[in-house]
């Protein structure tokens, strides 16, 4: 008779508590992914200082570069990606759409310009997270894009350069790539999952299998 594994953390693999065996994420996750949909909403929040980035120069920390033979471009393509639609508020609409579906609720509505629909949806989101933690199906990837969606904004935005990827060795012998916030990570090669501590505790691969 074969033990049956412990309950974990769909996100970050780590074991679940006794309070937390009816949920798919732990709790540190799930708190990270409603600190991620805060830091995006707001006059102040990562998706309005997109548009202080859209032009070259802005938001990377210096002056444009100049003496190029080339003329610059009139907007920075990486921010407007984002905040146009199709970008960022269009991404958590339609997570929102999904989840609504599935909880049998009338199709969301968006009201105002993008900045005032992706307050809404992150408003709304954020009251839906706990269900959504614990019933939807697909909370491990929309915690993932989400996390996505927020490095890119970090970045674009000059708030924070990407986290460096680390190759690590997985224990088959092929090399994983993490950073300090990794979640987890599952090797593609033998099927292992590791948390969060335990991908950051394996060895860091040989620079020639890197």
């Amino acid at each position: 008779m074969y033990d049956t594994p412990p309950p974990c953390c769909t996100i970050c693999r780590s074991g679940l508590y006794a309070d937390e065996l009816t949920y798919q994420a732990c709790r540190p996750c799930t708190d990270r992914v409603d600190r991620q949909l805060r830091a995006l909403a707001g006059s102040d929040g990562l998706y309005a200082r997109l548009a202080d980035s859209l032009h070259p120069g802005s938001g990377s920390g210096g002056p444009a570069v100049s003496g190029s033979r080339t003329a610059p471009l009139p907007i920075r393509l990486d921010p407007l990606s984002l905040a146009a639609r199709g970008g960022v508020v269009t991404i958590l609409q339609t997570w929102l759409i999904d989840w609504h579906e599935a909880l049998a609720y009338q199709h969301p509505r968006w009201n105002g310009d993008l900045q005032q629909q992706l307050d809404q949806v992150v408003h709304r989101l954020r009251v839906l997270l706990p269900w959504a933690a614990e019933r939807h199906g697909a909370f491990d990837e929309f915690a993932r894009e989400l996390g996505s969606l927020v490095r890119q904004c970090e970045a674009a935005s000059g708030g924070e350069r990407a986290p460096r990827r680390v190759p690590v060795q997985c224990g088959c012998g092929h090399v994983l790539r993490v950073t300090l916030d990794t979640a987890g990570v599952r090797c593609p090669a033998c099927e292992t999952s590791y948390g969060h501590s335990e991908a950051l505790q394996l060895p860091l691969a040989e620079r020639r299998a890197a």
